[in-house]
């Protein structure tokens, strides 16, 4: 039998200490927010989809076109889910869209698939229009109908990028059934797109969806203005909480399919002979340009993107390795 002497027994512990910390902190290092060149991950190359999944629909097996992403190049702090400290809910409130009705939960719940490893999750919260009212325009929007979005993040270990995709639709008043309108997942996506970049007139939908072979069958956006397809970029800046915020959007071809197929709603929100969607999804990238004078930039990732909790910074008790040669006879 091997007799431990004081320094033993106190040692011991203090090395099991270091070793546990050690071994989590190697957990957890290769876990944290990728950033891919595109700025998120097709959810197709995981077995994801981009239109949602909802619970009953008629015909079953209906869903609405995940239609934006917030890239994961987008500023880290954008990228957690709170609203303190620029996050994404602040940034949500710089172009009035809030959180539901006095915090309540109106509706069924849809879930996506992001392709991340999560399998089919459900939303993350409903944000509504808030007319320019932060604490109870949403309430407004929930009566009255407006534009509207749902989102995920992407942050399962096959893709942990910590993207954001929405689901966006503008949609009639509630004693119309929320309902969508004519050409709605459409237009929802624009106005967003309008407001989140501070645009002064509405972004022309309808020029955008044209059934052109660019749009349908290309895999790169036309560059060139005047020409068939050209798909325009919109740059501008928001503010909130004393953040203020610059978001580039582009439309990215080929995750969506410019049709109707499998599209909720798609009998009203067909017009003028067009499928329900145009297929196009607005890439937003958003970065952070003023910040409250006490704060300061956030520079590491989330290693949940959806939590909104900081990373865990570890301190490795370094008075502890002088120990180590005579932990281990």
């Amino acid at each position: 039998m091997v007799l431990l002497n004081g320094a033993h027994v106190l040692a011991y512990p203090l090395l099991l200490i270091l070793c546990a910390q050690w071994s989590f902190a190697r957990r957890h290092s290769s876990k944290r927010a990728l950033i891919p060149p595109a700025g998120y991950i097709n959810p197709a190359a995981g077995g994801g989809q981009m239109l949602t999944s909802i619970p009953v629909t008629y015909p079953a097996g209906l869903g609405e076109p995940i239609n934006a992403i917030i890239s994961a190049k987008s500023d880290p702090a954008v990228l957690v889910n709170q609203e303190i400290s620029g996050g994404l809910l602040n940034y949500f409130l710089s172009f009035n869209f809030s959180i539901e009705c006095l915090g309540q939960h109106l509706g069924g719940d849809q879930s996506a698939n992001l392709g991340d490893g999560n399998g089919f999750q459900n939303e993350t919260a409903v944000i509504r229009y808030n007319y320019g009212n932060p604490h109870t325009g949403s309430c407004t929007e929930t009566i009255q109908g407006g534009n509207h979005f749902r989102y995920w993040i992407q942050n399962g270990t096959a893709a942990n990028t910590g993207a954001i995709f929405l689901a966006v639709s503008y949609e009639q008043s509630m004693t119309a059934g929320h309902d969508i309108v004519p050409n709605g997942y459409d237009f929802g996506r624009d106005w967003l797109i309008g407001n989140a970049t501070s645009q002064t007139s509405l972004i022309p939908t309808l020029d955008l969806s044209s059934p052109t072979p660019a749009l349908t069958n290309s895999t790169t956006n036309v560059t060139t203005p005047g020409s068939p397809g050209f798909l325009p970029q919109y740059t501008g800046s928001t503010s909130y909480g004393n953040y203020t915020y610059q978001t580039t959007t582009t439309y990215i071809q080929n995750l969506l399919q410019n049709s109707s197929t499998g599209i909720n709603h798609y009998i009203t929100v067909e017009m003028d002979g067009r499928p329900a969607i145009d297929g196009l999804v607005a890439l937003l990238e958003v970065q952070i340009t003023s910040r409250p004078n006490t704060s300061s930039p956030n520079t590491t990732r989330p290693q949940k993107a959806s939590n909104g909790r900081k990373n865990i910074q570890l301190m490795y008790p370094l008075f502890l390795l002088p120990l180590l040669p005579a932990l281990i006879i």
